[in-house]
């Protein structure tokens, strides 16, 4: 029987570059990762794909798996709820693969919160600075000037949250970053190689 994979978390404010870090690792075969798709009521963005980049839900299909206890984490943000599905991530844990969550601050000390003990790595990943970060969320163009400023006054509030994580990583070159994040996450695939 295969020894039950890591659960990975990425988190660090919106716009820090989550998503680019995970796309530049996730494919790493020495890594064994496989991506947490998450559920989320939010409309898709350009070239995002149902079942792919997240579990494109309506409302009541959402607050239906709230019901059920189906999320190790979740959270409403800028009117749309996010969260990971429990029964998923346990069912790829169980095949030995690590499991990658790329989430949102809230989201990830509510992971922290119910997997104490378990076989959880840490990293938060942060801007060179506000300014880059803002640059970044406004090169997206693909929110309102509102919910744009949502995300930069919610940034700010997070910055210094890193410290609640096992690794800061600052996210000035994106494979540099990729690069850190790698060589942390198969220290510890060692490490659970010898527990």
């Amino acid at each position: 029987m295969a020894k039950k994979g890591l659960l990975i978390i990425l988190s660090g404010p919106s716009g820090v570059g989550k998503g680019t870090i995970r796309k530049l690792i996730i494919d790493r075969p020495e890594l064994n990762l496989a991506y947490s798709i998450s559920m989320t009521t939010r409309k898709p963005r350009n070239r995002e794909v149902d079942g792919l980049d997240y579990y494109f839900v309506d409302k009541k299909t959402f607050e239906d798996n709230i019901k059920k206890g189906n999320f190790l984490e979740y959270c409403e943000f800028v009117g749309n709820y996010y969260g990971t599905p429990l029964d998923k991530v346990n069912t790829i844990r169980e095949t030995g693969k690590n499991v990658f969550l790329e989430i949102e601050i809230n989201g990830a000390e509510q992971v922290m919160a119910k997997t104490k003990g378990e076989d959880v790595v840490s990293i938060f990943l942060l801007p060179p600075s506000l300014k880059a970060l803002e640059e970044r969320i406004r090169k997206r163009k693909t929110e309102s000037e509102s919910v744009i400023l949502q995300r930069l006054k919610k940034a700010r509030s997070e910055m210094n949250k890193n410290k609640n994580y096992d690794y800061t990583v600052v996210n000035d070159d994106a494979d540099v970053a990729a690069n850190k994040i790698a060589e942390i996450i198969l220290e510890h695939i060692k490490l659970n190689e010898l527990n």
